[in-house]
């Protein structure tokens, strides 16, 4: 998940709740949406090949 932040930079936020505290994980900050996208991709292709 993907959010624009007020400083005009995007978070990438894991799409499940982490139970300890109710919120998303931080999964990077990015100054562009496009290379907020690219790691969620990376992130996606690590989970089933690593």
């Amino acid at each position: 998940m993907i959010r624009k932040l007020p400083s005009g930079g995007y978070r990438l936020y894991s799409r499940s709740k982490n139970p300890k505290t109710g919120k998303r994980r931080n999964l990077g900050t990015f100054s562009t949406r496009a290379a907020a996208l690219k790691h969620e991709r990376e992130i996606q292709y690590f989970k089933r090949h690593n």
